[in-house]
């Protein structure tokens, strides 16, 4: 009985420590002893053993590829001096075998943190940075900022074309695209910056000429008229009367030929 008892332990503890769970959001695969990738996925939460053979696992879900510091051309030849950009894309969880197997090694990347294996993970990085330099090309270097939601439009419509001719838009979809920084060149600001200056002066200079016209035709239409001088006097005369009258003017020169009459306080 107490034999029985220990094989029992022995044995749970070989498949405790000869089996592994398939995490939420990865499919696996098993290699088996003879090394032949089998072409059944292993879903999540399931479990595997692992004491023939060994099983592979692999994220499926919100997977991003980035690329920072990139410096694509413009529509007007400028290059752009920091352009980043990032895309999130789903490997379909049943088509992770044939991904495995047909593609190329060199397309997909291995964590050695994790120990897992990001499917098409290069691939995608490349479609990304070809489709970023396509995309940018379509605008001038200071409307790239403005225009960022339609760029990352683009890149996802020239990405899922580009899967598209490969025969890999039933295998993965782009879930997201995100320019998150995009600065022009220092010369091609500084060239804005100067003419928003130089228009700016010269709207200054377009209302100083406005008003120093209307002026010359003031001018001239009082002199033309042959009351203007006395006119301008009689005003002049009244604004010194006011003053006079709210104790701002204390001393008044009077000329020789004065006719009037001054009434002249303490």
């Amino acid at each position: 009985m107490k034999k029985n008892i220990a094989l029992a332990v022995v044995a749970a503890a070989l498949l405790a420590t000869g089996c592994t769970r398939i995490e939420t959001g990865t499919v696996g695969l098993r290699v088996n002893m003879s090394n032949v990738v089998e072409q059944q996925e292993l879903q999540p939460g399931s479990w595997n053993q692992t004491l023939v053979g060994h099983v592979l696992e692999f994220p499926v879900r919100s997977i991003q590829v980035a690329w920072n510091n990139l410096t694509p051309q413009t529509a007007d030849n400028s290059t752009l001096k920091d352009f980043d950009v990032a895309m999130v894309y789903d490997i379909n969880p049943t088509a992770v075998s044939d991904i495995w197997v047909n593609q190329s090694r060199s397309f997909h990347s291995y964590d050695d943190k994790h120990g897992e294996w990001y499917l098409m993970h290069n691939y995608m990085s490349q479609l990304l940075n070809s489709a970023s330099v396509k995309a940018v090309r379509k605008y001038n270097a200071l409307s790239v900022a403005d225009n960022r939601a339609n760029i990352e439009a683009d890149i996802k419509t020239i990405v899922d074309q580009m899967m598209k001719e490969e025969n890999l838009d039933k295998s993965i979809t782009v879930s997201q695209v995100r320019v998150a920084n995009a600065t022009p060149a220092d010369d091609i600001v500084a060239s804005a910056n100067a003419a928003v200056r130089a228009q700016s002066d010269l709207k200054t200079k377009q209302v100083e000429v406005e008003i120093a016209k209307q002026e010359a035709i003031r001018i001239q239409t009082l002199n033309s008229n042959s009351q203007a001088i006395p006119y301008m006097n009689a005003m002049s005369q009244m604004e010194i009367a006011k003053a006079v009258r709210e104790g701002k003017v204390h001393t008044i020169v009077i000329p020789a030929d004065f006719k009037g009459m001054l009434n002249v306080g303490k």
